[in-house]
């Protein structure tokens, strides 16, 4: 059975570009964006790389580390770094795990043999300073992954973490957000003093309470 939201995130000791990690000690209280990518030097992955790479800052914004696997050597990572800053403008921030032995692949559930070979498909997984997981994703290998809806999630968990609220479809940060259904209109007048849009008794939307 795969890995479901909930769920602690296995642990695991890698080899990577940035040295040897123990999975969780390296998280330590931040979030975690583990990523898979089927191969190094290919086209999509290429810009996959170069894109997490220029969001380092929105990532540390949110607590937040990224960190990719593939079923590559670390010589291969270190060596493909070199074509991901001369053709995206910036060479990997984070760490790239050597996964030759497809441990973490396996643990992770990574490899989906109708795929047609034995690379990773692009798998994220979301993790909390819990190291619960929180959010998954799973791309086919020929359709690079939205990076905006990443971000965009973790924004949501770490909002509706401290706050009684969820998000609607298509939620961006600033936007109106709902008032759990959860919560009575006497107890959704301490939380949120300036009111709201009752648009349905079940839907009620207010402005983002930590903005």
């Amino acid at each position: 059975m795969g890995l479901r939201l909930g769920d602690t995130a296995p642990n695991f000791t890698a080899d990577t570009t940035e040295g040897e990690i123990d999975f969780h000690a390296w998280l330590g209280d931040s979030w975690g964006v583990l990523m898979s990518h089927p191969a190094d030097f290919t086209p999509v992955c290429t810009t996959e790389i170069g894109a997490t790479a220029k969001l380092s800052d929105e990532f540390a914004k949110r607590n937040a580390k990224p960190i990719v696997v593939s079923v590559d050597s670390v010589e291969d990572h270190k060596a493909w770094s070199k074509d991901i800053e001369e053709t995206q403008g910036c060479a990997p921030t984070f760490p790239i795990i050597g996964d030759t032995d497809r441990k973490v692949a396996e643990l992770y559930d990574m490899i989906h043999p109708n795929e047609g070979d034995t690379s990773t498909v692009r798998s994220v997984f979301v993790i909390d300073p819990n190291k619960k997981i929180r959010m998954t994703l799973t791309y086919p290998k020929s359709a690079g992954r939205n990076f905006a809806e990443i971000l965009r999630v973790i924004d949501s968990l770490q909002l509706t973490d401290n706050y009684k609220v969820t998000t609607p479809a298509d939620w961006q940060n600033g936007d109106d957000v709902i008032i759990s259904p959860a919560l009575s209109n006497e107890e959704a007048k301490k939380h949120f003093p300036d009111g709201w849009n009752e648009l349905k008794p079940y839907l009620r939307m207010t402005k983002q309470p930590n903005r």
